[in-house]
């Protein structure tokens, strides 16, 4: 799904997502297999495979010169368990020849919030890899200030369920403006997901939200169709 610089309108980045084309049961959305996929340990394998297929794509479109600015994949909690995150990202980029710089990896606040040392250690690796950092779903979770001050990430993504809601309810539009100030604050860049109409996007535009993502713009689409943003 396209990423939008939303003072531009310019396609700046993707977002990786995965759907199940399932014999029996034909299309499934993430919510209908993720927990099951965490909760058996398919998590490690499926994580695995998405990471290297969206590292093999996104070369692709380097190589085809096309701007896509990077792709952003999310990562499971387990994926950081298992400790060799670091070495598991850049195999992958060695294999898929991917320039570090292009790839975000999403983390979501819980993740930032448990195992400590863990995650900073794994952090401190992928940092040192190159690879870009983002909050996943910023405002359900219990991140802090300092949180995000000591994991350094480079974008916020505020989760749909304010973004959705702020053209009718102030609480959630009050939310959104926060965020959007905190990460301007911080210099990190704000990402705004469920982008589903222009009332929407112009509210972003005047918070001074500086990317969306939406069904406003674009439905996940194959990487065939995501090369038409750039032709």
């Amino acid at each position: 799904q396209p990423q939008i610089d939303i003072e531009t309108g310019v396609v700046t980045s993707v977002e990786a997502l995965i759907r199940w084309q399932s014999a029996s049961y034909g299309l499934q959305y993430p919510d209908t297999f993720i927990s099951v996929a965490e909760s058996s340990g398919l998590i490690v394998p499926i994580g695995e495979w998405v990471l290297y297929e969206a590292c093999k794509q996104a070369r692709q479109w380097e190589l085809q010169a096309l701007p896509i600015g990077s792709v952003s994949v999310n990562l499971s909690s387990i994926q950081f368990a298992r400790g060799n995150l670091g070495q598991l990202v850049a195999k992958i980029l060695k294999e898929t020849g991917l320039s570090p710089k292009m790839l975000v990896l999403e983390l979501t606040e819980s993740i930032l919030m448990h195992e400590e040392d863990m995650v900073m250690h794994a952090i401190d690796e992928l940092r040192a890899l190159g690879v870009r950092l983002s909050i996943d779903d910023f405002g359900t979770g219990y991140a802090s200030m300092t949180y995000l001050k000591r994991f350094e990430v480079d974008h916020l993504k505020i989760d749909k369920s304010f973004v959705m809601a702020m053209t009718k309810s102030e609480e959630d539009q009050s939310i959104v403006r926060c965020v959007v100030d905190l990460a301007a604050s911080l210099n990190i860049a704000s990402i705004a997901e469920g982008a589903e109409d222009e009332e929407t996007l112009s509210m972003l535009m005047e918070m001074g939200c500086d990317q969306a993502q939406g069904y406003f713009f674009s439905k996940p689409v194959p990487p065939s169709e995501i090369e038409a943003y750039f032709i």
